[in-house]
């Protein structure tokens, strides 16, 4: 299993160039093979499940290709999909099988889904439930995860409520609405990351989006769009912690996504005592702009369940920062962390004890007691990035060497991690 050795930075600053927006990667490349014609994505995101994405969408009939900083797609427009030769392996994705299950399941295409050791044990029933609701027909490996097999069909809308604030789930109801007879409403926790409401209008899809509710009309055709991808918001995430942990640490981030769904841990740090400094700069379809990121005196706070929708990507940095405050610092509301890559709130709890951190589980979250000093120590990826880079931070403020083992995981979402680390400390 890989490895990489940190220590101690003595210096943390710079103007590191982000990479594409993970999420608004997958759409760009997802909506723009549902198009008519030709769409550009600028700037798309090359890591591991972008890829996966990629990939799918290839082995069911759709070109894409590369040219410089732009990739092309040629959408299928009204002839449909093709039936793909085997599987459609999606890696470590979850997005990517996820979306493709709201997507296939009203194409008249039967496909099989699968994906790595990982996603094959996150839980698939909870998007299948409102796509057969539709009309969709779905085969699950014992009754609730991959591989899994969609046989596409004529669906209907339906009035669905969202039980859990899923980008990922909603995003499957919608797409699969649009190819639907009828109208489809989400309504109930549809607070989650909305950049599938802000894009289908760009690709000129109808939706109508109200407080608690969202809505599509069926039978829709989209058609190709120019897609320029702002700088990931949870990736900035980590170099955003640094520059609060390193004394006299600063990041300045420019063209980074400022989708206020996406913003919660900007919030949270705010209030925690940090230095940011932001400006907006562009607002269409999605709100980008500059941060300005300097050290301050942190201090502990509340996360409610309310904002850990547009945070949840960004917890496991947060314990990492919270075992640094002053005072202590709680979560609740976020038990969907279980149920990521890996069970993210036992993998913090692993790594920040192994790193003499103070950490109280529970089910729904977990309490920091900040102040104490970290050490250097053997990290356990658990095959999953954000855990990986989170403690990669940690190790530039704790005494001693931390080896971070399963450290090649970063490539699911930055593979150019370790590389701007060493720029940005050095």
């Amino acid at each position: 299993m890989p490895t990489t050795t940190l220590s101690r930075a003595a210096r943390f600053g710079g103007r590191p160039r982000l990479p594409g927006d993970k999420s608004i990667s997958h759409r760009g490349l997802i909506l723009g093979a549902l198009a008519e014609g030709r769409t550009e994505v600028v700037d798309l995101l090359e890591s591991g499940d972008v890829q996966s994405t990629a990939r799918c969408l290839r082995a069911l009939g759709v070109a894409i290709a590369r040219e410089g900083a732009s990739t092309f797609v040629d959408g299928i427009g009204g002839r449909g999909f093709s039936t793909p030769e085997g599987v459609l392996d999606c890696g470590n994705s979850g997005t990517t099988m996820r979306v493709l299950m709201g997507v296939l399941a009203g194409r008249g295409v039967a496909a099989t889904l699968t994906g790595d050791a990982s996603l094959v044990r996150r839980p698939m029933r909870r998007v299948a439930e409102p796509l057969v609701r539709m009309g969709a027909r779905f085969d699950l490996t014992n009754g609730d995860c991959a591989p899994l097999t969609v046989h596409g069909t004529r669906l209907h809308g339906i009035d669905y409520a969202l039980k859990i604030a899923s980008a990922q789930i909603k995003t499957a109801i919608l797409l699969a609405g649009i190819s639907a007879s009828g109208r489809t409403r989400v309504t109930g926790e549809v607070g989650s990351r909305d950049h599938t409401e802000r894009l289908l209008p760009h690709f000129g899809g109808a939706v109508e989006v109200a407080p608690g509710r969202v809505e599509v009309p069926g039978d829709q055709r989209l058609r190709a769009a120019r897609v320029h991808v702002p700088g990931d918001p949870s990736t900035a995430a980590f170099w955003m912690a640094a520059a609060c942990l390193v004394p006299g640490g600063h990041v300045e981030l420019e063209r980074v996504s400022l989708n206020p769904t996406r913003t919660g841990f900007l919030r949270v740090l705010e209030r925690m005592g940090a230095d940011v400094r932001v400006e907006v700069t562009e607002a269409h379809p999605e709100p980008v702009g500059r941060m300005v990121v300097r050290q301050g005196a942190l201090r502990g706070v509340v996360v409610a369940p309310d904002e850990v929708p547009s945070l949840i990507d960004e917890l496991p940095m947060l314990a990492v920062l919270a075992s640094q405050a002053e005072g202590e610092t709680s979560v609740s509301g976020a038990e969907e962390l279980r149920v990521k890559e890996t069970d993210r709130i036992e993998a913090v709890a692993t790594n920040l004890r192994a790193m003499g951190g103070r950490i109280e589980t529970r089910p729904d979250g977990f309490v920091v007691e900040g102040g104490g000093a970290l050490r250097g120590a053997a990290i356990d990826s658990f095959h999953d990035h954000r855990i990986a880079m989170a403690f990669s931070i940690a190790a530039l403020v704790a005494d001693g060497e931390t080896v971070v083992h399963g450290s090649e995981c970063v490539g699911i979402s930055y593979p150019a991690f370790f590389d701007t680390l060493r720029d940005l400390t050095t």
